[in-house]
């Protein structure tokens, strides 16, 4: 089989006197994120759909929550050691779709700057990577802004 498709899945807690950081980028707003690591939940997602289309588990297998050594640690690298192990293993990213879901930050103005810096990571062309920003109109957690969530599919291609 030449190509693989993960999927992956994250969603934290907003608390107040954390940085946001999702997609590696730094999002001014008055919450952030309650997590081990930055707990960027985009990066964790995209590392969760790597890892499962390469049939390697999840993140807590290798970054798990009771070890301190991964105690605020950078998502990226992180995802960083995600495609080194799906490389070792003789595949490569095809290309990422992700979707983040938030009411508040409005996180539009940031995507650009995600897809750059989440493209450096995966080390693929920026045009292999979308990153999407929805709302869900008041609904659920992500509505009431006690959290957010993010979703991401992953094409692996053999090398």
């Amino acid at each position: 089989m030449d190509f693989r498709i993960g999927t992956g899945f994250d969603a934290h807690k907003f608390v107040p006197n954390r940085p946001l950081i999702l997609g590696g980028v730094n999002i001014p707003h008055e919450k952030g994120l309650l997590g081990h690591s930055d707990a960027d939940a985009l990066s964790h997602a995209i590392s969760d759909a790597i890892l499962g289309a390469a049939a390697l588990g999840d993140m807590g297998q290798y970054f798990p929550d009771t070890d301190l050594k991964w105690k605020d640690a950078d998502s990226h690298d992180l995802l960083s050691e995600c495609v080194h192990m799906i490389k070792a293993k003789g595949w490569v990213i095809g290309n990422v779709d992700a979707t983040l879901i938030c009411q508040k930050p409005k996180l539009a103005p940031f995507v650009k700057s995600m897809i750059r810096k989440l493209s450096e990571t995966l080390e693929v062309d920026e045009s292999c990577v979308s990153v999407k920003a929805k709302t869900t109109e008041g609904m659920g957690y992500e509505g009431r802004e006690e959290g957010l969530s993010a979703q991401a599919i992953v094409l692996l291609k053999k090398i």
